[in-house]
C-alpha cells in the first residue's frame, strides 16, 4: 500500500522520518557487526605477499598474451593484402593450440621433477591437486599461486610458436599451423624449457637466460628456419642467378603498431620473469623493466642509422626490426647487466637486425618478416652477451651463473652460454626438420602455385581480409578466385638494393 507522506500533517511527517532514519541507523550497526568467516582473522604477511606476487604474475601474463596482437599486426603489415586475413587469423588458431597443449603436456615436461633432460609429471595441470607445488620444484622459489605460473609460462610458449610462422608467411597450408603447433608446444619447446628453466642440465651448469632469448626466441627462429628451407621462397622472390626481389608488405602503419604493442608486452615478458614483486630482491622487476626499455630504444636508433648507411634511406621496416631485435637480445641479460651495457646490447642487436635481414635474403632464404635474424641472430647475441657483460653484483642478486668475461669472471660463463646455444640449436632444428618432413610427406606443407598467386585469404578461407576491395555490396560470394595469367606478375621489383 502506497503512503503519500506529503498529505500527512507536519507532526506525523516528522515522526515518520525520525523512525525511518532510526531504522536505517540500527540496520547499519547490525550489518557492521556481522562479519564473514574469512574476515575473523587478518591475513598474515606471507598471505599478503602471495597475493601481491600472484597479482603481478597474472598482470605480466596478460601483457605477454597481448603480444599476440602485436604479432598479428606486425606479420599482417609485412605481408601482402591478399594474405592479410589469413595471417591475422592464424594467430588466433596457434594461440588456442599452444594454450591447450602446453597445459596438457608442455608445462609438466618443462617444470616438473624428472631427470636432467625432461620432466616426467604434472600433465593436465590441476593447480589445486594434491602436492601441486611439490611437483614443480623449479618454480618453488616464487610464492605466486601455481595457477598464475601456469598462465604465465603458457603465454611464453605461445610467443615462441608465433615466431615460427613469420618466416614461413604467405605460402603455408592452414592445417600445418595446427599439426606443427601441437608438436612444438608439447614436445620441442618444453624440453628446452626444462634444460634451462626446469633444473635441467643447462640450468645446473649455470646458463643465464633470464626471460628467454634462447628458450623462447631462438627456438622459434630455428623452427622458422627449418620450415622456410622446406618450403622454399615465395613465387617471384628471386630472379635468375638468385638475385632477390622485394615483395613489400601492404601496411607499414600496422608494422609500427605491432612493434609498439610488442614493446609494451615485453614489460610483462622480462620483468614478469621475476615471478614476484620482491624477487630476487624487493622491486627488482622495475630494474629489469628499465634495462629492457633502454635496450629497445638504442636498438631503434641503431637500426635507423645502419639502414640509412647501407640502404641510403632510413628503412621503415628495419626500424621496427631494430626495436624487436634489441628486445630479443636484452631478454636473456636484462637482470644480469648494468644499464650502460643494456644500451650497448640493444644497439648491437639493432645493427644485427639490418645486416642479418639483408644477408639472409641474399642467401636464398625467403623470410618475409625477418624472424631468423630478429629472433635467431639477435637471440644468439643476447644469450652470449651475459657471458661478456654479466656484472658481479647483478649475478649475486639473481643467483645464477658467474660474472662475464669483461667483469673478471673469465671464460667460464661465455663457454656455458655457447654450449647452451649449440645444444638447443641442434635439438630444435633437427626436431623441427623431422616434423616438417613428416607433414610434407603425409599432407603437404605448401599451397599450390595457383593458390599462392590468388592469395591465402581466398584459397584457404574462401574470403578476403579486405573483402570490399574484391566484392561489391550485395554481389554473390564467388566460388573460385580469378587467377592471374602469370603467377609472378603480382610481384613488383621496387628496389634491388634491399631485397625486401
Amino acid at each position: 500500500m502506497f503512503i503519500n507522506i506529503d498529505r500527512m500533517d507536519p507532526t506525523r511527517q516528522s515522526s515518520l522520518r525520525t523512525h525511518f532514519w532510526g531504522f536505517i541507523l540500527l540496520l547499519g550497526v547490525w550489518a557492521g557487526s556481522v562479519r564473514p568467516a574469512w574476515a575473523d582473522s587478518a591475513p598474515s604477511d606471507s598471505q599478503v605477499m602471495e597475493g601481491l606476487d600472484t597479482l603481478w604474475v597474472v598482470v605480466a601474463a596478460i601483457l605477454v598474451l597481448f603480444m599476440q596482437a602485436g604479432f598479428a599486426f606486425l606479420e599482417t603489415g609485412l605481408s601482402r593484402g591478399k594474405n592479410a586475413g589469413h595471417i591475422a587469423t592464424k594467430n588466433l588458431v596457434i594461440l588456442g593450440v599452444s594454450v591447450l597443449v602446453f597445459w596438457a603436456m608442455g608445462f609438466g615436461i618443462s617444470f616438473s621433477d624428472g631427470n636432467m633432460f625432461i620432466g616426467l609429471h604434472g600433465f593436465f595441470v590441476n593447480p589445486f591437486g594434491p602436492a601441486a607445488e611439490k611437483m614443480f620444484p623449479s618454480l618453488s622459489y616464487s610464492d605466486a599461486t601455481m595457477a598464475s605460473k601456469v598462465l604465465f609460462e603458457t603465454a611464453f610458449c605461445a610467443v615462441s610458436l608465433a615466431i615460427v610462422w613469420g618466416g614461413m608467411a604467405e605460402r603455408v597450408r592452414f592445417p600445418v599451423y595446427i599439426l606443427f603447433g601441437i608438436v612444438f608446444s608439447g614436445l620441442i619447446y618444453p624440453v628446452v624449457g626444462h634444460w634451462i628453466w626446469g633444473n635441467g642440465w643447462l640450468s645446473q651448469l649455470g646458463m643465464q637466460d633470464f626471460a628467454g632469448s634462447t628458450v623462447v626466441h631462438l627456438q622459434g627462429a630455428l623452427s622458422a628456419l627449418a620450415g622456410t628451407l622446406f618450403l622454399g621462397p615465395r613465387m617471384g622472390k628471386y630472379r635468375e642467378k638468385g638475385v632477390p626481389l622485394p615483395i613489400p608488405g601492404h601496411n607499414i602503419p600496422f608494422v609500427v603498431l605491432g612493434t609498439l604493442i610488442l614493446w609494451l608486452g615485453w614489460f610483462g615478458f622480462n620483468p614478469g620473469s621475476t615471478l614476484g614483486v620482491n624477487l630476487p630482491v624487493p622491486g627488482y622487476f622495475a630494474y629489469v623493466a628499465m634495462t629492457t626499455n633502454l635496450a629497445a630504444a638504442s636498438g631503434v636508433l641503431a637500426a635507423t642509422f645502419v639502414s640509412w648507411l647501407l640502404l641510403k634511406a632510413p628503412d621503415m621496416s628495419m626500424m621496427a626490426n631494430g626495436a624487436l631485435a634489441a628486445l630479443v637480445a636484452i631478454t636473456a641479460s636484462c637482470a644480469f647487466v648494468t644499464p650502460l651495457m643494456s644500451v650497448l646490447i640493444g644497439a648491437v642487436a639493432g645493427a644485427i637486425a639490418v645486416i642479418g635481414v639483408l644477408w639472409i635474403d641474399r642467401r636464398g632464404i625467403d623470410d618475409p618478416v625477418g624472424a631468423v635474424s630478429v629472433h635467431g641472430m639477435a637471440g644468439v647475441w643476447g644469450t652470449l652477451s651475459t657471458g661478456f657483460f654479466a656484472a658481479p653484483d647483478r649475478v649475486k642478486i639473481v643467483g645464477v651463473g658467474r660474472p662475464g668475461l669483461f667483469y673478471g669472471g673469465g671464460w667460464h660463463q661465455l663457454a656455458v652460454q655457447s654450449l647452451g646455444i649449440l645444444a638447443v640449436s641442434v635439438y630444435v632444428f633437427t626436431a623441427s626438420c623431422l616434423v616438417f618432413y613428416l607433414i610434407k610427406k603425409v599432407s603437404g606443407l605448401r599451397v599450390t602455385p595457383a593458390q599462392e598467386s590468388a592469395g591465402l585469404d581466398f584459397s584457404e578461407h574462401k574470403m578476403w581480409g579486405y573483402p570490399e576491395v574484391r566484392i561489391s555490396v550485395g554481389a554473390p560470394r564467388p566460388l573460385s578466385p580469378d587467377l592471374p595469367a602469370d603467377p609472378a606478375s603480382e610481384t613488383t621489383a621496387v628496389s634491388e638494393t634491399t631485397g625486401r
